[in-house]
């Protein structure tokens, strides 16, 4: 049976319609210049197909989002989620023929292209089994398959374009129909956008997107000039599931919201001169500050005089017996707390920092320090992770100090900073202050260390598309919150290049 889904008007009073079976086996390109009407028909086609078939938007600006309201389709968050995740999303979405629609309005652009790039490729490698008919829409698809590097990290190019390639070049015989729509042609990639057998052109301005536009749609090159003459809604239309000969079509209404900014004029608010000073003008009365009477300044001879008159300095105050008033661990967690609050000691490894710490027990009536110099090492790695002598006598913190007997002492301080984040249900610690605990200034070797310590079992680390990690404490069950803020996608690709 054939499904004709009617797009718009078409000339001479007809009905403009594309047949979803031939889409389905041959694929469809749309291009026109922003504002053009290419999200309007996109989202006419997924209206007029819903039910029909299964379908997937890849949506980089959270536009086809309202469509979960009115036709039922799964908006899925990509900043949300991780690789993992999103790779176990795409194979449940083949499983479970659902519509769904990916938002990764959330992400900067080398995270979109990672996550898109990654839910596409799972979308292809599902079970022979799960080779189900879907359309596979991608809006700005010159986005997520460039004809050239941009700004982009290669990496994040690379598994876009491999992904948008597969689509379109080997995706027919996994059901997977491509509907890509792009802004340019010259700016979308030759071998992505040659799998299209079918064509759906709108209003462009440049000369070689109507040039090339003109070539796809069989035109001669001095009828070109009609593509840049489009109405907004207006494309001309070829192809095995539209029209034998260039048709020029007009996209009827759609039933969803449209968000974005509306593209007429808005009257401005009436406001007076005076409100809008205040609005605008927010001013702070200025106060004076009196300013203290200027002194003549005392003559030499005066203050030599006063200095040989003054009395001898005062005899210092005894100082206190501290070993008399506190236990070892208390004077040793004033002494610790002190050096934590220096930052003369951050990155400085504990064996740098042992004959401070002796002296600073002196000064405080100590005659000998409380601690030799390995359990200094062990205590200042505890102190950096916030653990004081109180703070390890609680039963919680305890069961984490004596679950982490096998990690090497160098690294227990991390261990416990992470572990007491993760027990009170806090974001996962920064690598800046991963580093201070570590007693290092080095990206590099935070991120090996921690790398080791997932490899013997201590720690499991997990990023999402935002950068945002979160640590796992595998032995006692324990996970931290998501990384407040996190680093870009760009600067953990650019750190990956870097060290290999």
């Amino acid at each position: 049976m054939m499904t004709n889904i009617v797009l718009g008007a078409a000339g001479k009073g007809g009905s403009g319609t594309i047949n979803l079976e031939e889409l389905l086996a041959s694929r469809l390109l749309v291009q026109g210049n922003s504002g053009s009407g290419k999200s309007h028909l996109l989202r006419r086609l997924l209206e007029q197909s819903a039910g029909l078939v299964q379908q997937v938007v890849i949506d980089p600006e959270g536009d086809f989002v309202s469509l979960s309201e009115h036709f039922g389709h799964v908006a899925i968050d990509g900043a949300s989620y991780g690789e993992a995740e999103i790779a176990a999303l795409a194979a449940r979405v083949r499983e479970q023929r659902a519509s769904v629609v990916l938002n990764l309005e959330g992400l900067e652009v080398n995270a979109q292209l990672c996550c898109a790039g990654t839910f596409l490729n799972h979308l292809f490698e599902a079970p022979r089994a799960l080779w189900y008919p879907a359309l596979v829409v991608v809006d700005e698809a010159q986005l997520f398959a460039p004809a050239a590097a941009g700004e982009v990290s290669d990496d994040a190019r690379r598994i876009s374009l491999a992904a948008m390639t597969n689509l379109m070049c080997r995706g027919r015989k996994r059901g997977l129909a491509g509907v890509i729509a792009t802004q340019r042609l010259a700016k979308l990639a030759k071998n992505v956008a040659a799998e299209a057998s079918n064509f759906l052109m709108g209003r462009t301005f440049l000369d070689i997107d109507m040039i090339r536009a003109a070539d796809l749609l069989g035109m001669e090159r001095r009828q070109a000039e009609q593509i840049r003459d489009l109405e907004r809604g207006q494309f001309l239309a070829l192809g095995p599931a539209l029209s034998r000969r260039p048709e020029l079509l007009r996209i009827g209404e759609v039933q969803s919201e449209v968000r974005g900014v509306p593209s007429f004029a808005t009257p401005l608010p009436t406001l007076t001169d005076e409100q809008r000073q205040a609005l605008l003008v927010r001013t702070t009365p200025v106060v004076p500050v009196p300013m203290p009477p200027v002194e003549e300044p005392e003559a030499v001879e005066q203050l030599l005089s006063r200095l040989d008159e003054a009395s001898p300095d005062p005899e210092p105050p005894e100082q206190p017996d501290m070993l008399a008033s506190l236990d070892n661990a208390k004077l040793a967690d004033l002494v610790l707390a002190d050096m934590i609050d220096d930052p003369d000691t951050d990155g400085r490894p504990a064996g740098a920092l042992y004959q401070d710490f002796t002296l600073r027990c002196r000064m405080r009536g100590a005659i000998r320090p409380p601690l030799e110099l390995p359990g200094f090492a062990r205590a200042l790695a505890l102190a950096r992770a916030g653990l004081f002598s109180d703070d390890l006598a609680t039963p919680e913190m305890d069961h984490a100090l004596r679950s982490a007997a096998d990690a090497p002492e160098d690294m227990l301080g991390v261990f416990m900073l992470i572990a007491r984040a993760a027990h009170a249900g806090a974001p996962c610690p920064p690598e800046s202050e991963v580093a201070k605990v570590y007693g290092t200034c080095s990206p590099g070797r935070v991120r090996r260390m921690l790398g080791y310590m997932e490899s013997r079992g201590l720690l499991a680390i997990h990023s999402d598309f935002r950068g945002r990690r979160t640590a796992t404490i595998p032995r006692l069950g324990w996970t931290t919150a998501p990384e407040a803020g996190g680093g870009t996608v760009t600067d953990r690709l650019m750190q990956s290049a870097v060290e290999d």
